[in-house]
């Protein structure tokens, strides 16, 4: 998508789709596989040859995670080219939402907002060091092809990881103005409560924007599933694969506590489980705060000698909060939240499991 354009009637900034963006993104992607395909040095690096030669396994398994990792990056581009469009109408949405109904509202009212945009920056900035220390800490020898291949790597590393933070900055943002209906329903219970008068009209606008945001939810999920699939369970794999490597280095091959053992693997498995973990907050946090607007409504009931017309204004808000819920269904397959991501986190740790009971006598 292009810079931004300015549209005079929703006085909002516009994107809007660029084909030759997306031909130019096509090329330079296709480049950079090229010159990593071209430059790959990880099966020259000796302890990868050691661990690959004492156990067979470990080059296999590792030869299926480097084409399940080719194969999500060009699905992840293609996917995010072919919805383009639809992502691009969905942003806009959402900017026009901000100028129209929530400019009024400061950021720093809502910390989660600023802590979570914090620490998605700070997830692309410690993977790439990740890369850059697992691919120059365990290749002793340094050489311009060396180079080339990291550097190739670390752009498409930072690829997918910007891919992925569209998804987690939109939700975020949803998430804030879930938070900022929920905060105006409250001060409207406090306001009855007080014996203060409120426009049932007030309301109405309040459930036309959940609704509006709730629409936006499902599509954004819908445009981004595959792409989060297929990201989280990349990091997963790295760290099953990354313990199992471990365990063969430092076992099998009886080597004593290094630079290895000590830091690069266990800060790549640490960064990747915090990544991973980052992807579950932010759908469980949107989840939780579109729960809290259904808590907010019950407080209603409390409050007696309430017009009639604000009567049912909060009852249609309660009845279409009971039938809709802010919740992230990726594939069709399972809900995004904590705990959803447990019960993956401890499936990954069982396939590592049975990844070491059938290698067990090559261990």
């Amino acid at each position: 998508m292009s810079s931004a354009q300015k549209d005079p009637r929703s006085w909002t900034r516009k994107l809007h789709r660029s084909k030759w963006l997306i031909g130019y993104g096509i090329v330079l992607n296709v480049g950079i596989v090229a010159l990593i395909l071209a430059n790959d040095t990880e099966s020259e690096a000796p302890v990868r040859m050691e661990v690959f030669q004492r156990n067979p396994l470990a080059e296999r398994v590792n030869s299926i995670h480097d084409y399940h990792s080719l194969v999500m990056v060009a699905l992840m581009l293609l996917r995010c080219y072919w919805k383009s469009g639809d992502i691009a109408k969905i942003l806009n949405e959402l900017m026009d939402l901000q100028w129209r109904h929530f400019r009024h509202y400061p950021l720093e009212d809502c910390c989660s907002f600023d802590d979570f945009v914090l620490h998605r920056g700070l997830s692309v900035v410690l993977e790439l060091f990740s890369m850059l220390v697992m691919e120059l800490g365990m290749s002793p020898n340094y050489s311009p092809q060396l180079f080339l291949g990291t550097t190739g790597l670390c752009v498409m590393v930072l690829v997918v990881l910007l891919g992925a933070s569209h998804f987690h900055l939109a939700v975020v943002y949803i998430y804030r103005c879930v938070w900022i209906v929920n905060r105006e329903l409250l001060r409207f219970a406090n306001q009855l409560a007080e014996g203060e008068t409120v426009e049932s009209c007030e309301v109405d606008r309040l459930l036309s924007l959940y609704s509006r945001l709730l629409e936006l939810n499902h599509r954004l999920a819908g445009n981004y599933d595959y792409q989060m699939v297929m990201v989280m369970v990349s990091f997963l794999a790295a760290n099953v694969l990354g313990i199992y490597y471990y365990i063969i280095f430092s076992i099998s091959l009886h080597k004593e506590m290094n630079a290895i053992l000590l830091f690069i693997v266990p800060q790549a498995m640490i960064i990747n489980m915090y990544d991973f973990w980052l992807a579950i907050a932010v759908c469980d946090l949107a989840e939780r705060t579109g729960r809290k607007t259904s808590t907010i409504l019950k407080l209603f009931n409390d409050i007696e000698n309430m017009d009639i017309s604000l009567e049912r204004s909060i009852s249609d808000f309660a009845l279409f909060c009971s039938h809709q819920r802010f919740r992230f269904r990726h594939c069709g397959l399972f809900y995004v939240n904590y705990e959803m991501g447990f019960r993956m986190a401890i499936t990954s740790f069982l396939y590592l499991l049975f990844l070491i009971q059938f290698d067990f006598s090559n261990l």
